[in-house]
């Protein structure tokens, strides 16, 4: 599992890697699993070392909008952030390919910080990329309309899976979207007729 963990995240110094060996968890969940809700308290970090997370954002009424992903050689920076002030969590974390993980338990990640040069570096950096990422969203959200935020959100899945096939449904975009699968349909049809994807069930196929 070490040369894994060197191989997804090669900043790690020696020493990390080897407390990593002893004393992270390391754990295997299947596609579909809820990793984190929304009110629950978090006892760990969870760095991603195969597999995909969609981490979320629900609202009072249970609405979900999608964030951002979680990728292999990845860590989440909210889950960081609520861990070391033992904070209840903002986001939910759902596993929607099967993933290997490794669960730094939350003493350590404070030890670390302290200990470990290349972990306060790489937390300091995750914690940049993701809130530049979460610019984005926001950007999305304020200033395009929805055919635009449609097509960033197309294109955010397709550099996720570096791919041109993706798996969703027209509600799951909705939903993603915070808006209705008719709007959804309507906006992917006209995608279509300009030559931008071609539709099949339950697939989206990016041509542009």
């Amino acid at each position: 599992m070490n040369s894994t963990v060197h191989a997804l995240f090669p900043g790690f110094s020696k020493d990390l890697l080897e407390e990593m060996e002893h004393e992270a968890v390391f754990q295997t969940v299947e596609s579909g699993t809820i990793m984190m809700r929304t009110g629950q308290y978090i006892k760990s970090t969870v760095l991603v070392l195969a597999g995909q997370i969609k981490i979320y954002r629900q609202d009072d009424d249970g609405g979900e909008f999608f964030m951002y992903y979680l990728q292999p050689g990845q860590a989440c920076a909210i889950s960081m952030i609520c861990a070391t002030r033992n904070q209840k969590s903002q986001i939910m974390a759902k596993v929607t390919e099967d993933a290997e993980l490794m669960m730094i338990p939350l003493p350590l990640m404070d030890q670390w910080m302290m200990k470990h040069r290349s972990w306060y570096e790489f937390v300091i950096e995750t914690y940049r990329s993701r809130f530049e990422e979460v610019l984005e969203v926001i950007d999305s959200i304020a200033f395009r309309a929805m055919d635009e935020r449609l097509e960033f959100y197309l294109n955010r899945h397709r550099e996720a899976c570096g791919c041109n096939e993706l798996k969703l449904s027209h509600q799951e975009i909705a939903n993603d979207l915070s808006t209705s699968r008719e709007v959804i349909s309507r906006l992917l049809k006209k995608m279509e007729q300009r030559g931008w994807v071609k539709l099949h069930r339950n697939q989206i196929e990016l041509i542009k």
